[in-house]
């Protein structure tokens, strides 16, 4: 029978380690290699370009460029969601995710780019219609019909990650189409080594673009498979109780062998696949909404999906899979002796855990729609009054218990926000109200510390 009681238990009130604090590469840096990068696939294609001679040999051109650029893109984006410790820790989740958003759609255009010019191009320098060159190219040209299947996948991916596809998606569904990224790109490598005009009879060419795609595979097999594999054979995790927290809210207690040597900071997440029928298949990212500690590790999760629905259903002993931990979403961006945390719905699960454990002048404010909706409300009343800190609930229904998001209400509860760093965590509407209000209450930009899991 599923382990699952209601009620609010401060688990272990002694405080918890911070953690230790992790250096990451900076974001500027990272932006620095990347476009180096790209000025290097520049610096290749003009050198292995001797002369541009009419239209066709323009459009040939382009299409040359387009596909190295979008290639270069491809291991890029591969490169930013391998889930390295330094970029993780150092640029962020979220800020990762962004980056290999726009990424994307930049390499879906290039790629597209590419396909259209080159068809065009050799058209021209053939004397055919572009639907007889096309069939040309794809049956008759190395590499080809391969490269012609990665690219379809390639533009099916590109689809489905627009916002509109996004939102009619799930996100096991989406994970797992964007999961044919790999097979994409390794079907449409080898035809630009076979038919490029810059790798031919150039070995350094070809060099250094096999040590940029077997280096990015590298790290990624590393860090992706190697590394999550090694932890949780080492680490043998099993779920040890379910319990209910507010209406349609639950944690689930995890147990392991020493789950101190995980590191686990308060803030950050780890990739949850529970081994369990109907769920083994998805890893859903959900925040630690406690400090690790003694041998234990809790999420706390709202049911918003069939993952986390199924959350209920697990039963002591559940054998578990975890990736992690990720994020910067830590005490290490902290630049200001004051803080304050700004929690809306089950986004109060990370800020729980660094609620306990951020030292100093700590605030709270969690927002919810109803009083029941307040999740770990028990434990954080526990935390103000055993450290002297403030926790302000507000709901929405009674509306007189309600907080406006505005720059003067924010600055009527805590009237020095605008020198505060603010830990941002809530659904998407409440963190763009959030943002507006925080920056017409003079918080700058760089003290807002936000990392979200929307995909």
């Amino acid at each position: 029978m599923t382990a699952v009681r209601s009620g609010h238990t401060l688990p272990n009130a002694r405080r918890a380690p911070a953690g230790r604090r992790r250096r990451g590469l900076r974001p500027e840096g990272v932006l620095g290699v990347v476009y180096a990068g790209g000025l290097a696939v520049l610096a290749l294609w003009w050198h292995g370009t001797d002369s541009v001679v009419g239209a066709a040999g323009w459009l040939t051109d382009g299409a040359r460029v387009t596909g190295l650029l979008a290639a270069y893109g491809c291991a890029v984006m591969l490169a930013l969601m391998a889930r390295v410790p330094a970029l993780e820790g150092g640029v962020g989740t979220d800020r990762l995710a962004r980056w290999h958003a726009a990424g994307g759609r930049y390499t879906v255009c290039l790629a597209l780019a590419h396909v259209l010019l080159v068809i065009w191009g050799y058209a021209l320098t053939d004397r055919k219609n572009v639907i007889s060159e096309t069939g040309d190219l794809v049956f008759h040209y190395p590499e080809m019909l391969k490269a012609t299947l990665g690219t379809l996948l390639l533009f099916a991916v590109g689809i489905t990650s627009a916002r509109l596809a996004r939102r009619r998606l799930r996100y096991e569904v989406w994970h797992l189409i964007h999961l044919g990224t790999y097979l994409a790109i390794f079907l449409v490598f080898f035809h630009q080594l076979a038919n490029g005009a810059q790798f031919a009879d150039q070995p350094v060419a070809r060099y250094f673009w096999y040590a940029l795609f077997v280096g990015v595979s590298l790290v990624l097999a590393w860090y992706r498979f190697t590394v999550p594999a090694r932890r949780n054979l080492r680490h043998r995790m099993r779920v040890s109780e379910v319990r209910f927290e507010s209406p349609g809210v639950v944690s689930v207690y995890v147990t392991g062998r020493r789950l101190d040597d995980l590191a686990a900071r308060p803030g950050q997440f780890l990739r949850w696949r529970f081994l369990a029928p109907g769920m083994w298949w998805a890893a859903n990212p959900y925040s630690l909404s406690a400090p690790a500690r003694d041998g234990l590790l809790r999420i706390t999760v709202k049911a918003a999906g069939d993952h986390s629905r199924g959350l209920v259903r697990l039963r002591p002993g559940t054998r578990v899979w975890a990736e992690g931990p990720y994020g910067a979403f830590t005490e290490a961006r902290r630049t200001r002796r004051r803080v304050l945390l700004l929690a809306g719905g089950v986004g109060i699960t990370p800020l729980r855990a660094l609620f306990e454990t951020l030292r100093g002048d700590v605030t709270l404010i969690y927002l919810a729609r109803r009083a029941e909706d307040l999740a770990l409300r028990g434990e954080l009343e526990a935390i103000a009054a055993r450290d002297g800190r403030r926790v302000l609930c507000f709901v929405d229904d009674p509306a007189e218990y309600s907080l406006p998001l505005t720059a003067d209400s924010l600055r009527t509860v805590v009237p020095d926000v605008a020198e505060r760093d603010v830990y941002l965590c809530g659904p998407p509407g409440m963190t763009r109200a959030a943002h507006r209000a925080l920056r017409e209450a003079g918080v700058p930009a760089r003290h807002v510390h936000q990392e979200s899991f929307e995909f």
